[in-house]
């Protein structure tokens, strides 16, 4: 008897689980769907990039100085 409860829990769980994900794969494909007739988005006008600040390729010894004014930022990068 207790085999039979234990085979129906599994069934249970089984069943769900499936039930869950058939239910994520067409909501999933409702979204795609969507998507696809939605008008695209209005996007703002793209934004210059700063430049990055070049960095050495190695760390310097503390007190080492560059030649160019270094702030305490770069001293502690």
């Amino acid at each position: 008897m207790l085999s039979l409860v234990t085979a129906a829990e599994h069934q249970y769980r089984h069943d769900t689980w499936t039930r869950d994900r058939e239910n994520a794969l067409l909501a999933s494909i409702r979204e795609h769907r969507t998507a696809e007739t939605a008008p695209a988005p209005v996007t703002s006008p793209p934004v210059a990039a700063v430049p990055r600040v070049k960095r050495a390729a190695w760390p310097r010894p503390i007190g080492a100085h560059r030649a160019e004014a270094c702030t305490t930022v770069c001293a502690t990068a």
